[in-house]
């Protein structure tokens, strides 16, 4: 059965007298949508560029320029009917806006949440931009869920939940193809001895004139030294209106989802995007909706242009694990914000947090250091089993880490990088979202990239001058929580591997020395 359908309109406006604000991740049409759990028809749009947000974090400068970009190109785009103001804080913007009683669609992280509630004459409607309503959820989890923790919750049965409510690639209540899940048919490594993936280039986006003034204001608050980034801001790459968030996704349905499936989880050195969509900032922006992306691919599939490997694939990702993270944000409550199962404290290092690749020697870790320093963006394998991995095992702390996700990538916002850094990446929560660590030695990077290739290191070994740093931390965090470790199915069987290790010795002695300098 289909989800309910909240893009409907509706008669009996209830919120006609008062003026919507937006927030800079609620820019598409859909958040202007009229109706009782929606803005009034026509309502006059207020929209603050708060100035505190940048002086909090040291943001990404390619992620500042994206998303005021996108901000000031909204406000053009609906004219006259925009007041927006430059203010220090909200509260401020909102005084000087003049806009009297608001309504605002709820916002998407637990900080907007507080503010919104806390302020007088607005109105909080229910969230957009995703395809589950939190009631919903709480009702599925209260069904899947098992004990406090509920550690019944996996992805998988949520994905499959969603699909069938919204009806997609279904055959009546049968997924099409008769599996629900292909993940197993996208695993490919790149093609050996290939630089690029023959796939067509992804859409970029012309620069103008909003794009160039956003540059003169970043630069000048540089200068001035009110705010600093980290990072390159070179011409943008993301789409930053709803004209150029949509041609970006029929490039990708039209041209690159075929070979997306294959290769999804595979790295190429000179290739850092591959076949992915890189539409993740466009949906956490709100420029595109879920809905709409995962029925293109669909259409995409029924029209016999693409696999369904590919197609399963890709709705997997968008409507299974973005929504599932989008869920999970809220479900478990702001404490799980300070989850450190693991006891991990070690603070991040300078080279990392100011994307300093020029200091590692690691070829992979190296690569894709500088795809984050030069775009604010990486696809998921990078994300998990370079980054993620490489500070599990230094022992880093979870939510520092989170922060700096947050802060450098172009799509991370904080109910993103909560659950997928202290869940899925760090293990923090003790395996409450995910059923073990993700972390691995070099033998994986190596069959899954070719970065292994002229590197410094060999990932087959262990100890010494040539000691993969990846295969070296490894074992060191598993000797580290074998004791936690060896009670998981999952795990157990690596963590007995220990006892055959004749240089283990030497291997902590030498990860130790190492601790978190740059590999």
């Amino acid at each position: 059965m289909a989800g309910h359908d909240r893009r409907q309109d509706h008669s009996g406006d209830a919120n006609a007298s008062r003026a919507h604000w937006l927030f800079g991740d609620q820019l598409g049409p859909h958040f202007l949508r009229p109706g009782p759990e929606g803005p009034g028809r026509g309502a006059p749009v207020v929209m603050i560029e708060s100035r505190a947000v940048l002086r909090r974090r040291v943001f990404h400068r390619a992620k500042a320029h994206l998303i005021l970009s996108a901000m000031r190109h909204r406000a053009a785009e609906l004219g006259e009917r925009a007041t927006y103001v430059r203010a220090e804080t909200y509260r401020e913007g909102l005084r000087e806006a003049g806009a009297g009683p608001l309504t605002v669609h709820h916002p998407t992280s637990r900080a907007a949440l507080r503010l919104v509630r806390d302020l007088e004459g607005v109105t909080v409607l229910p969230p957009r931009g995703f395809l589950v309503d939190h009631a919903d959820f709480r009702n599925w989890a209260g069904e899947h869920g098992r004990g406090a923790e509920g550690r019944g919750l996996r992805q998988e049965d949520f994905y499959r939940w969603v699909r069938a409510r919204n009806d997609l690639l279904m055959e009546g209540e049968q997924p099409v193809g008769g599996r629900w899940n292909l993940d197993h048919d996208n695993r490919e490594p790149p093609p050996r001895g290939e630089e690029h993936l023959d796939v067509k280039a992804p859409y970029r986006p012309r620069e103008d004139a909003v794009d160039a003034q956003v540059r003169e204001d970043l630069d000048r608050w540089e200068r001035e030294g009110t705010v600093r980034f980290v990072g390159r801001d070179g011409p943008r790459r993301f789409p930053a209106t709803r004209r150029e968030a949509r041609a970006a996704l029929r490039r990708f349905l039209t041209e690159r989802l075929p070979a997306f499936g294959p290769y999804e989880d595979a790295l190429l050195a000179r290739d850092g995007v591959l076949a992915h969509s890189l539409l993740s900032s466009s949906l956490n922006l709100g420029l595109l909706d879920p809905l709409e992306v995962a029925e293109g691919a669909e259409a995409e599939y029924r029209a016999g242009r693409a696999p369904l490997s590919s197609v399963e694939g890709f709705v997997r990702q968008v409507c299974g694990w973005r929504e599932y993270m989008w869920q999970l944000y809220w479900h478990f409550g702001e404490e799980y914000r300070d989850r450190n199962a693991l006891d991990h404290h070690e603070p991040l290092p300078g080279w990392w947090r100011d994307l300093d690749a020029d200091a590692v020697t690691a070829n992979c870790l190296r690569t894709v250091l500088e795809q984050v320093r030069d775009t604010g963006w990486t696809h998921h394998i990078p994300r998990l089993m370079v980054l993620g991995s490489f500070a599990l095992q230094r022992g880093w702390d979870p939510g520092r880490l989170t922060d700096w996700f947050h802060r450098c990538f172009v799509d991370g916002y904080d109910w993103v990088m909560l659950p997928n850094v202290v869940g899925m990446s760090q293990y923090a929560d003790g395996g409450r979202m995910t059923s073990k660590p993700y972390t691995s030695g070099g033998a994986y990077l190596h069959r899954m990239s070719d970065l292994c290739g002229g590197c410094a290191y060999r990932p087959d070994a262990r100890t010494g001058p040539e000691a993969c740093p990846y295969t070296a931390g490894y074992w060191a965090f598993l000797h580290r929580h074998r004791d936690l470790l060896a009670h998981n199915p999952r795990t157990a069987r690596p963590v007995r591997g220990l006892e055959r290790l004749k240089d283990l010795d030497a291997l902590l002695d030498q990860e130790a020395g190492r601790g978190s300098a740059a590999p």
